[in-house]
């Protein structure tokens, strides 16, 4: 499948939720970038807005998600959950939330999503905690960030 757009750009957002005392995180990736990621990573092809490949594809971004994301809030890494992915026409916004953990000083992140596809490939990275934003580019191979919150 040919590319349809010349840049490949995602982005993390990655935001400390007080009430549920967990980061609630959306991904969001070019639909075309994150089906192609997913047939080169798992072998097979996926279908974005087609009902018959949605089992297969909360799977495999699932696994994707487990394997190219990982948070550590204080030193301590946290369990990342998936929770479901939305589409449009032209971008797919996956959703995860970690498991519970107290109001961070020092958040670390580990980005590498559709790295396996591109080797330009950027993720911007938006960390929120008590509504302040920090944001920090990552491009292939740069896969890490991390913030304080003091």
């Amino acid at each position: 499948m040919k590319d349809f757009h010349p840049y490949h750009v995602g982005s993390v957002e990655i935001n400390y939720n007080y009430k549920s005392k967990s980061f609630e995180i959306t991904g969001r990736f070019f639909l075309d970038d994150l089906e192609n990621g997913l047939a080169k990573k798992y072998g097979k092809p996926f279908h974005f807005n087609d009902p018959k490949y949605k089992n297969q594809l909360n799977e495999a971004l699932k696994n994707y998600a487990e394997e190219y994301l990982k948070v550590k809030s204080d030193n301590q890494f946290l369990k990342v959950n998936y929770i479901g992915y939305e589409e449009d026409s032209e971008s797919v916004n996956v959703y995860l939330e970690t498991e519970t953990s107290k109001a961070p000083k020092k958040v670390e992140v580990a980005a590498s999503f559709l790295y396996n596809l591109f080797d330009d490939q950027i993720n911007i990275i938006h960390i929120i905690v008590d509504g302040k934003r920090k944001s920090e580019k990552l491009t292939y191979p740069q896969r890490y960030v991390y913030q304080l919150f003091p």
